[in-house]
């Protein structure tokens, strides 16, 4: 399937001089929804994922949809004060700035397999970010998934010693 020309290019957004990657397109397609859940879950299933971890926003939109395909559970990271309870805290770097993601201190269980879901790899910080978040929490990291890598951006770069799944590339 061609998920490709299902991705909507908006340019300056959120900043001047970046190409936003938009999958509303992709979302709105059923058919092109089911095959990339299926992809995605696949990639899970056969590294036994436990839970999911997504980061906001749009990796909720996905992440919760292969985390049932797993029969796994969900937690989201979220951007700061946006949790109500007790959460754990990485910062990271984008192409265009810093941020921060937070998830509930009991998101993750020691030992638990955890697959984390975005939608978007671009210079690997936000990964690098949920990585440390499953890890200080004693999960394994089993693996990362993306629906777009902006492989020009080199992020795969930081997440080496782990497995990656992209299913579109640019």
């Amino acid at each position: 399937m061609d998920l490709k020309a299902l991705i909507r290019d908006v340019p300056d957004f959120p900043k001047p001089g970046i190409m936003f990657k938009d999958i509303t397109p992709l979302l709105q397609d059923p058919v092109a929804l089911r095959y990339t859940v299926d992809r995605l879950a696949e990639f899970g299933l056969e590294r036994r994922a436990e839970l999911v971890l997504g980061a906001e926003a749009r990796g909720f939109i996905l992440g919760a949809a292969v985390a049932y395909c797993l029969g796994a559970g969900f937690a989201p990271a979220r951007k700061p004060g946006k949790l109500p309870w007790r959460v754990s805290q990485a910062d990271y770097e984008l192409e265009y700035g810093t941020d921060s993601l937070q998830v509930h201190e009991d998101a993750v269980k020691p030992g638990q397999r955890v697959l984390i879901h975005d939608d978007l790899l671009a210079t690997g910080g936000t990964a690098r970010a949920k990585i440390e978040l499953v890890e200080a929490a004693g999960g394994i990291v089993v693996g990362l998934a993306f629906v777009i890598e902006l492989g020009f951006l080199a992020g795969r770069e930081k997440l080496q010693g782990y497995d990656v799944l992209s299913l579109i590339e640019y």
